[in-house]
């Protein structure tokens, strides 16, 4: 996998994927879209409901939205179970190069690494409060439980670079492994990203999106699949 490391408008790094020229964050800001869809959109909507937060994320990639729901959660003091699908991770020596920890909490640079030093499958303590299980499977073949994820971070590469990852057979997995009132939170807005939701059980909502961005998409569970 050729990566390149680049630097986002809000000062924040992101990759891009050379082979397949896509990039992992909004060239306007990888922190600023990060935390528009999936802090202030996903977990802080969700918080409203919930003493504790169980969050699937599909595309572990960087470990930005990690990152940044741990120091929400600390914040918050609303305990996490986090799990991560990744089939195609990072190489540490690009990931040790990120400048999150240092843009948003350079007292937390031990929490970033963590985050990627855990080990596969196995559910780790980050902290007493947040348990973070990375798992390195598609999210096409992985078994997830059912009933269970109160948030899910919708963060596949694009549909137009990975259609098979936003085919509506994905989401009714999504739908299925969701609490019956779970929210799902993506950047995509595309035609048939919202049809197959809806066909997995979801009702999506339009909300603004972060700079460059008209509007991303919220989704919650109203008749699971």
């Amino acid at each position: 996998m050729a990566i390149k490391l680049i630097t986002t408008d809000d000062g924040s790094h992101s990759l891009i994927n050379t082979e397949i020229d896509e990039v992992y964050h909004s060239h306007y800001g990888a922190i600023t879209e990060s935390k528009h869809i999936y802090i202030d959109a996903g977990f802080n909507y969700v918080m409203e409901k919930q003493s504790q937060i169980n969050i699937l994320e599909v595309g572990f990639g960087t470990g930005l939205n990690a990152f940044l729901t741990y120091l929400r959660s600390k914040i918050t003091n609303i305990p996490v179970l986090y799990y991560a699908l990744e089939p195609f991770p990072v190489p540490n020596e690009i990931i040790s190069t990120l400048n999150y920890p240092q843009i948003l909490a350079q007292d937390e640079t031990t929490i970033f690494k963590k985050l990627h030093e855990a080990k596969w499958d196995v559910k780790t303590f980050i902290s007493k409060d947040f348990i973070f299980l990375k798992i390195k499977e598609p999210v096409e073949s992985v078994e997830l439980p059912n009933n269970f994820f109160h948030l899910i971070y919708f963060d596949a590469f694009a549909p137009d670079i990975q259609a098979e990852m936003w085919r509506d057979e994905i989401f009714k997995k999504m739908s299925k492994s969701s609490k019956k009132d779970g929210v799902l939170v993506t950047y995509s807005t595309k035609g048939a990203v919202k049809r197959n939701l809806v066909k997995a059980g979801y009702k999506i909502e339009k909300i603004p999106g972060p700079p460059g961005k008209r509007e991303v998409l919220r989704a919650d569970l109203i008749k699971p699949t």
